[in-house]
């Protein structure tokens, strides 16, 4: 499937010409796994730098972004895995010029290129440079481009805000070892945003960018409040379907790296706002946006996924920030409307998943907290909020304050939790959430990536004084263990299917849901 040319600066859709000669080769089947960069390395101190692997549009596409020390013209080379020799590139390779515009931030230059024309069930090897300045080899994987799939969410690595910016990128490090060699197949790496502490502060952007897992799996991209400020976001990450327009930001430069973004990946449409602009009418152009790609691309997929960084139901720090108590107005009831099924955020440390929540209010008055099965029907919405992946920052549970927000207070079935939040968690541990996508349902998983041992610089570092569940009254669980778990059956749309019963005739049992 082509990228749509209307919504792509000029040059960004690469020529197809050089994919079609050898579409054949490009084809070759190849076993699933986890990618791995080979023995290659980069030629000289002039190779590119900061490379990662972002989605495209579709299944079928990749884009790649990188740093350069030199405006000189910049490629991608592409083969199959199974076409090297000897761990090099043979003669015939397929090649994609580069955009490359200068860089703002620190000098030198930023380049990106689109990788079209994938094939499905396919092992992919790549360097990105020029002759003479190639980076090092990286492999990934594609998957079979229909069907069920596994990604991932991470909420707020934010490199450096312990203040430690290594130990910071080595608890990031982990985590997303840990999460891969645990999700080997998994599909997309998700980002809930703040990638780093301070936006423009490229030894943060060089911890985080460190492991090549960002090399080897697609990163999606979410701009949280610390990459604003800069333009280092959008030169790190270049992300598809982009629109910056004025609206979103009333003329406020400083929120505007990151623009709104959708792609679609097998049967989910995936929808990134930039949730820093919400003042002046930006949250009705942003809601605008979603309704308008929800329009005209959802009848594409089965799952509508919306990203964004501020957590509207946030249980900690943020949980009464002016901006959340406006979006708790703006957004739930339009989110409703257009048949969201998940939100995914970040912004507040610690973890929560939602009720069923329909038009901002509990869509179901004996959903109780915790359950492990939910069912969403027409108009419910599952909230979920990511704790740190770095271990860099975490906040505290608030208890509900009805004297900030009055209609943010407790839970009548758990009086410590707000009352949108079905669950509540910190236990000063690094963890991250995996999404599997099964037919009719969502399964979502919070899942320590750690415990209270190295790396987890907030509780190396003093920054927080206890460490564990309870409040560190029972011992921290081991890695890989669950926080919390809960099967979503979602509704697509259509009568008869899960979710959304016919006029008049009851849901299904959840023996009939098919996996």
């Amino acid at each position: 499937m082509k990228i749509d040319k209307g919504t792509q600066r000029p040059g960004l859709v690469l020529r197809r010409a050089a994919m079609t000669a050898t579409a054949a080769a490009m084809g070759v089947t190849a076993a699933f796994g986890v990618g791995m960069a080979t023995a290659a390395h980069a030629d000289n101190a002039a190779a590119p730098t900061g490379i990662v692997l972002g989605v495209g549009a579709d299944e079928a596409q990749r884009v790649l972004s990188w740093y350069s020390s030199t405006n000189t013209p910049q490629v991608v080379q592409v083969v199959p895995t199974h076409s090297l020799e000897h761990g090099q590139f043979p003669r015939k390779v397929v090649t994609f010029p580069a955009t490359v515009t200068a860089n703002t931030v620190n000098g030198g230059y930023n380049a990106h290129v689109t990788l079209d024309g994938l094939k499905q069930n396919t092992s992919y090897s790549y360097r990105v440079g020029a002759e003479g300045s190639w980076s090092a080899t990286y492999t990934f994987s594609t998957q079979s481009f229909k069907g069920n799939f596994d990604f991932l969410f991470f909420g707020d690595p934010q490199i450096g805000s312990s203040g430690d910016t290594a130990k910071d990128g080595a608890g990031w490090q982990d985590t997303l070892n840990v999460a891969l060699a645990a999700n080997p197949k998994a599909e997309l790496l998700v980002s809930g945003g703040d990638q780093v502490e301070s936006a423009n502060t490229e030894t943060q952007w060089n911890a985080f960018l460190g492991s090549d897992k960002l090399r080897q799996y697609p990163w999606a991209a979410t701009i949280g409040n610390h990459d604003v400020g800069g333009k280092a976001y959008e030169q790190h990450f270049w992300t598809p379907n982009t629109d910056r327009s004025a609206p979103f930001y009333n003329g406020d430069a400083t929120t505007r790296s990151g623009g709104d973004y959708w792609f679609i990946y097998k049967d989910v449409l995936f929808i990134d706002i930039n949730s820093n602009a919400y003042a002046n009418g930006a949250d009705a152009a942003h809601i605008g946006y979603v309704t308008n790609v929800v329009k005209t691309q959802g009848a594409h997929a089965k799952h509508t996924v919306l990203v964004y960084h501020h957590s509207i139901y946030s249980p900690a720090d943020h949980a009464n920030d002016s901006d959340n108590k406006q979006r708790r107005l703006d957004f739930p009831t339009a989110f409703s409307n257009l048949g969201v099924d998940l939100v995914l955020q970040g912004h507040d440390h610690s973890y929560s998943r939602s009720y069923v929540i329909k038009n901002g209010q509990k869509a179901n008055k004996d959903e109780r907290p915790g359950d492990a099965q939910v069912v969403e029907g027409p108009g419910g919405v599952v909230y979920v909020t990511a704790n740190s992946a770095s271990g860099s920052k975490y906040y505290d549970l608030t208890a509900p304050d009805t004297t900030a927000d009055p209609n943010y207070g407790p839970d009548p079935l758990n009086p410590k939790s707000h009352w949108a939040n079905s669950v509540e968690n910190q236990e000063h541990v690094r963890t991250y959430v995996k999404v599997e996508v099964r037919g009719g349902k969502l399964i979502v998983q919070d899942i320590r990536s750690g415990n209270c041992a190295a790396p987890n610089s907030a509780v190396e570092l003093g920054k927080v004084s206890w460490c564990g569940p309870n409040s560190g009254a029972t011992p921290a669980q081991p890695v890989g263990s669950s926080v919390d778990k809960v099967v979503i059956h979602t509704n697509d749309g259509k009568p008869g299917k899960p979710g959304k019963p016919e006029p008049g005739k009851p849901a299904k049992p959840e023996s009939d849901w098919l996996q």
